[in-house]
């Protein structure tokens, strides 16, 4: 294995093209295939995908009917056929190809010299400005069949499979422009009987609104398939008697947008990008309703038949085309980010407001360090006190400073409840706590300096056991501040400790995505301005547990790691069950150049970094052994909390469950994998 080669990390890449078109004059189009196809070939493309009726245009009306065109064409094909006998990609290409009695519009997929299949268009479109029934045949019953061309027989039919045996995952269905619009296209089959990317060769000529028609079936194709979904649409050249046309094309997977290129072009213009057949094959895996819908249709699907191939794909570097999210649980996009963070906020209210009302509206105790977690879950208290038309002196802050507490950040705190106007008040655990260390024999009460995780946890155990009773004193429940991010590594005390609430709204929030939250609460003015200046001094804090006394700063993310990779980590374990050797393949790709990519929206630039393969390694074992072999005991008895990211939450009862006495044994060996890249 090759860790810098896509084809090695499980990704396969794909080519959408679209170009100038040369009505009935085949040659000329072969010429302009072959063209393209030896770019893709030099960039690495396994699967390049034409626009329909590649070698005639689209556009051509009665001229399909016209043997010196069709005589043509088969010429053409052939050219093609020769002409990528050298060449790594998958060429699928249209073509008007006659068969028994009739012309039918099709998609020929050549490689290598050779041409695998024909696919005929399933439903040929008779309404509006279309009219092809007049000189094309229907192919939607076109099933086991063959088609004769310069003197063999091809598989013809639209249960055809094209599968790499080279490249696991890499199974290629081929449909027409208007199959993708009839309710139940023909991708879909197919794409129950095993095909991952779903290629749509299409004439579509443009008319307001329809590219984004075009869009939305292609995303909800990809979506409802668990596939990637390829399209090419023609442009210049086609006839504008009474069209237009613009080059459209697209690459979409599971529902993203991977690569598109702009409309009306005045030249050759493709779509290229990695896609990432492993997410594919372990999203099917994930959702099993997938299979039990294709065991429903068992009878027509296990009648497809595979057309194998071999690819011979680059083992080198192609680098990696496609975009990549930092940090997956905060998208780039400003848009998207103030949509998440509405959605995850309301999750959090709605999910407080609703086990408010179902236990008899007891009061809330919550500990309020300053820090972000608890920051955040205070104002989701607020606001689930605002919408049950409940004081907000119905909350209890109880800030406990300890031994290495700071000044900026217990005022943080009571500025911040002061502001609310939350009943707050102060508790100081560190004569209770010197009482235990003292009963326990512990060095520090002869006065010695040792700071071990007994003197850290007698803090976080008295705060915990404090709210607990302060709670059963008050008629409240205590509200659990930990966040999704704490729970995957383990970084909270267990039991008597801040592991421990009556529900806790943050954890199925990431540490990464908590920070872009409190910015939306402040952008979007869901408080007044006191309480904003509060909240955007929190968020200049660093994140400390401020256990251990001292000059320096305790930090967190110098002890086990920056949450960045963390979480990256944590996202694409917990939503892809991918391999660590994977995973620092992505990380690197998206954290190791600072210019490289987008930032979230209000990303402060100066704690903007990167981290190179190293880094990123090492810290890539920290999170597999405390994930996989330490932390699972402590999130097997995590309280209730509402699941909040599409990345998934770890509550056993929901999307994690796992033996808490396991062992990270195997992603430890493969995380040697990366080695031989170092």
């Amino acid at each position: 294995m090759n860790f810098w080669s896509i084809y090695s990390q499980g990704f396969a890449r794909i080519a959408a093209c679209t170009g100038h078109t040369y009505i009935a004059d085949p040659h000329a189009n072969a010429d302009a295939v072959l063209r393209q196809a030896r770019e893709c070939a030099e960039d690495g493309v396994a699967v390049a995908v034409f626009p329909e009726l590649t070698l005639t245009g689209y556009s051509i009306e009665d001229l399909l009917l016209q043997d010196v065109v069709l005589d043509q064409v088969e010429a053409a094909l052939q050219e093609v056929v020769a002409g990528s006998a050298e060449l790594l990609p998958v060429l699928v290409i249209g073509a008007p190809l006659r068969h028994r009695h009739r012309i039918y519009n099709c998609a020929v997929l050549v490689h290598r010299g050779r041409i695998l299949g024909v696919v005929p268009k399933s439903y040929t479109p008779n309404y509006r400005e279309f009219y092809e029934r007049r000189q094309i045949a229907d192919g939607d019953d076109e099933r086991g069949g063959t088609i004769r061309i310069a003197g063999q027989e091809l598989p013809f039919g639209t249960d055809l499979l094209f599968a790499a045996d080279d490249v696991p995952g890499l199974v290629v269905h081929a449909e027409v422009c208007e199959d993708m619009w009839v309710p139940v296209p023909p991708s879909a089959e197919a794409a129950l009987a095993g095909a991952t990317v779903l290629v749509n060769l299409s004439g579509s000529p443009i008319t307001v609104g329809r590219a984004e028609e075009r869009k939305l079936l292609c995303r909800a194709a990809s979506q409802r398939c668990l596939a990637a979904y390829v399209y090419s649409a023609a442009g210049p050249g086609e006839s504008t008697t009474d069209l237009a046309w613009d080059g459209q094309t697209m690459i979409y997977e599971n529902g993203s947008l991977l690569a598109e290129t702009e409309r009306f072009p005045d030249g050759d213009r493709r779509s290229v990008a990695d896609v990432d057949l492993d997410l594919l094959r372990q999203e099917r895996m994930r959702m099993g309703t997938f299979d039990d819908n294709r065991r429903v249709h068992g009878e027509r699907t296990a009648a497809f038949r595979r057309i194998a191939f071999r690819l011979d794909a680059p083992t080198g570097n192609l680098g990696l085309k496609r975009r990549l999210e930092r940090y997956p649980f905060v998208p780039a996009d400003a848009e998207r980010l103030a949509q998440d963070c509405y959605e995850a906020y309301n999750i959090q209210v709605a999910g407080l407001q609703q086990r408010l009302a179902s236990i008899g509206n007891p009061k809330i105790v919550i500990g309020v360090s300053g820090g972000l977690d608890s920051t955040h879950a205070l104002i989701v208290a607020a606001r689930a006190m605002d919408r049950a038309g409940r004081p907000r002196t119905d909350i209890l802050g109880f800030t406990m400073p300890g031994f290495a507490t700071g000044d900026h950040t217990k005022g943080n705190a009571h500025r911040l409840m002061n502001a609310l106007g939350v009943t707050a008040a102060e508790l100081d655990i560190t004569g209770t706590a010197r009482l235990m260390l003292d009963e326990m024999d512990h060095p520090f009460s002869e006065g010695e300096p040792v700071y071990d995780v007994t003197f850290e946890n007698v803090q976080a155990g008295l705060r915990t056991d404090y709210l607990f009773r302060l709670a059963n004193q008050r008629g409240g429940i205590v509200l659990g501040t930990g966040d999704l991010s704490e729970l995957a590594l383990g970084w909270c005390t267990y039991g008597v400790g801040d592991q421990m609430s009556h529900y806790n709204v943050n954890s199925g929030v990431p540490k990464t995505l908590i920070q872009h939250l409190i910015r939306w609460v402040v952008s979007s003015e869901q408080f007044d301005a006191e309480t904003a200046a509060t909240l955007t001094a929190v968020l200049d804090t660093e994140i400390s547990p401020e256990l251990v006394p001292g000059e320096e700063l305790q930090s967190t993310e110098s002890k086990i790691g920056p949450y960045a990779l963390h979480d990256f980590t944590l996202f694409h374990v917990l939503r892809h069950g991918f391999r660590p050797s994977k995973i620092a393949f992505l990380a690197w790709h998206a954290w190791h150049d600072v210019k490289a990519g987008a930032w979230p929206p209000g990303f402060p630039d100066d704690k903007r970094g990167a981290y190179d393969l190293p880094e990123i390694r090492s810290w890539l074992e920290v999170f597999c052994k405390r994930y996989f072999a330490f932390a699972q005991f402590k999130r097997s008895a995590m309280p209730n909390g509402p699941k909040v990211s599409h990345g998934g939450s770890l509550s056993p009862r929901g999307d994690w469950r796992a033996p808490s006495d396991s062992t990270a044994e195997a992603w430890l060996r493969d995380l040697k994998r990366i080695d031989e890249a170092l």
